[in-house]
């Protein structure tokens, strides 16, 4: 095995991902080498790069939505084993001994780690990850068509979970998130309708041959007041706007790690006990809860593939919304 493996890296203050090659990791107690199959690219990079998310590591190799085999494991691991494909998600690690991690809501831990921003993540050949926030692949999903599922498909289904049992469920902003869930709303029994940005017309239809009742720009009301919805957007505009298109007693769950300012409201727009929501990560649970359900309801995710050396090419498209579906680095190694 090589010692050395190419790799993406965010050098400090810049703004554009380099392609250079390092020295290849060793796994370390509870650990796992992956050599890496696939990577989704995740609007949570575009933040890092942009400075919106700080204090990110230095020289950071980006990439938080990993597929990879394991190809050596660390002292102490014993949920997998060589030849294993496994997931690695947002979430990298955390204290397990704090109030949050002991009551189950690990994602809230003050000493919690997060996959390639303050911990190198998939941009590269190879890496590691602690085995026990890790998620074995079910056998339906290729390296390529699971990436997606490691953060879109997760904190799509977090969202999902906190719009309860409501029916008529709005979607703003139809990314990658919003296409893994939207079948699986679908198929719980949920009406969904989709918002995106004004003229796009190619999500719209998008969004319609995954089955939504309905499709529209953001500025427009939907021809049903919703009962929940999720913003997947960055875009703070949309929380009075979902507001003003949720009936009394609805939420609104803000599904990004990132959001720009939410404009002031008048109260009359929460009043009616709405409530608005964040999600914060993923909980190992939720990883759990989400897997099981892609193992028995295959979600076909939409993905455009990229070699490493068209990384930057690749997050720019991302970054106009030229992407349908998900953005895919994948390795043919």
């Amino acid at each position: 095995m090589k010692d050395q493996m190419k790799a993406a890296i965010l050098p400090n203050n810049k703004k554009v991902l380099e392609l250079t090659e390092i020295p290849k990791p060793t796994p370390k107690v509870n650990q796992l080498l992956l050599k890496v199959r696939a990577c989704a690219i995740c609007r949570t990079d575009l933040h890092v790069i942009d400075g919106d998310l700080s204090n990110p590591k230095e020289n950071l190799i980006l990439g938080h939505e990993i597929v990879g085999t394991v190809v050596e494991t660390g002292s102490g691991v014993s949920n997998f084993k060589v030849g294993d494909l496994v997931g690695v998600p947002w979430l990298a690690s955390t204290c397990l001994s704090c109030s949050f991690c002991l009551r189950g809501q690990e994602n809230l831990c003050p000493d919690a780690l997060f996959t390639g921003y303050t911990v190198d993540g998939g941009f590269s050949e190879y890496t590691v990850a602690d085995s026990r926030f890790c998620f074995p692949i079910p056998e339906n999903y290729d390296a390529q068509h699971a990436a997606p599922l490691l953060c879109a498909g997760l904190i799509g289904w977090r969202s999902l979970k906190f719009t309860g049992e409501e029916k008529h469920l709005g979607i703003y902003g139809f990314g990658a998130a919003a296409h893994i869930i939207t079948p699986i709303a679908i198929h719980q029994g949920k009406r969904v309708f989709a918002f995106t940005s004004p003229g796009d017309e190619r999500k719209q239809k998008f969004a319609l041959s995954l089955g939504v009742e309905w499709s529209g720009s953001s500025l427009e009301k939907p021809p049903t007041p919703l009962d929940a919805a999720i913003i997947f957007a960055p875009a703070g505009n949309l929380v009075p706007k979902a507001l003003s298109d949720t009936r009394p007693g609805g939420t609104v769950v803000c599904g990004g790690i990132h959001m720009s300012d939410i404009p002031s409201f008048p109260y009359s727009l929460l009043w009616g006990e709405r409530s608005v929501k964040s999600v914060a990560n993923l909980c190992r649970k939720d990883g759990e809860e989400f897997f099981n359900v892609v193992k028995n309801l295959t979600i076909r995710t939409h993905v455009s593939l990229f070699d490493l050396e068209d990384i930057n090419d690749a997050i720019e498209k991302l970054r106009q919304g030229a992407i349908e579906g998900a953005a895919v680095i994948a390795f043919n190694h």
